[in-house]
């Protein structure tokens, strides 16, 4: 009988903890999507890469109407190209305690701008701003831009975002 007992609370402790751990706020969710925006027509792109991303680039339709293309570097590595690289280029470096913490822009059938803002309140921005407005960032505040997917035909047709804590060992943005 005692040892049913002690079984009993046994579980109703490790229930009680497993509810203390999950509302802890250290504890958030480590990984978040922001859903696609655009009219998502075209061949689909994941730009992925191993390691932090370290630049981003943007190609512009030629007078800024819309956006052509894009590329991540993860570790100084350059992702293949999503979309098309004519038009002109627009691209910023991370610095090494940097993380891209906000994706945003306008789109209608492309994606008509997109500003990419850092942790360090450094933005990129390309494109016109026309259209319906979108707001991309993480659910955890300590969580940074991982990948960017979606699809293109003629241009960006859609973007969608991708948002990870990165281990702190390799991660000296953590608490921006």
């Amino acid at each position: 009988f005692l040892s049913f007992i002690f079984y009993l609370f046994i579980e109703e402790l490790a229930t009680l903890l497993m509810f203390v751990f999950l509302a802890s706020p250290d504890q958030q969710q480590f990984y978040s999507f922001s859903p696609p925006v655009g009219s998502g027509s075209g061949t689909s792109y994941s730009l992925t890469g191993n390691g932090r991303i370290t630049a981003v680039r943007i190609w512009e339709a030629y007078g800024g109407s819309y956006i052509r293309g894009f590329q991540i570097s993860y570790n100084n590595i350059w992702s293949p190209v999503a979309g098309f690289t004519y038009g002109d280029a627009k691209e910023i470096e991370l610095f090494n305690d940097e993380a891209i913490i906000q994706v945003s822009g306008k789109y209608s059938h492309y994606v008509q701008s997109v500003v990419f803002t850092t942790s360090r309140g450094r933005t990129l921005s390309a494109g016109q701003p026309s259209g319906h407005s979108f707001n991309m960032y993480p659910t955890n505040s300590r969580a940074e831009l991982r990948f960017i997917s979606g699809r293109y035909h003629g241009g960006i047709t859609s973007i969608g975002a991708h948002w990870a804590v990165v281990p702190s060992a390799s991660n000296s943005t953590a608490g921006y």
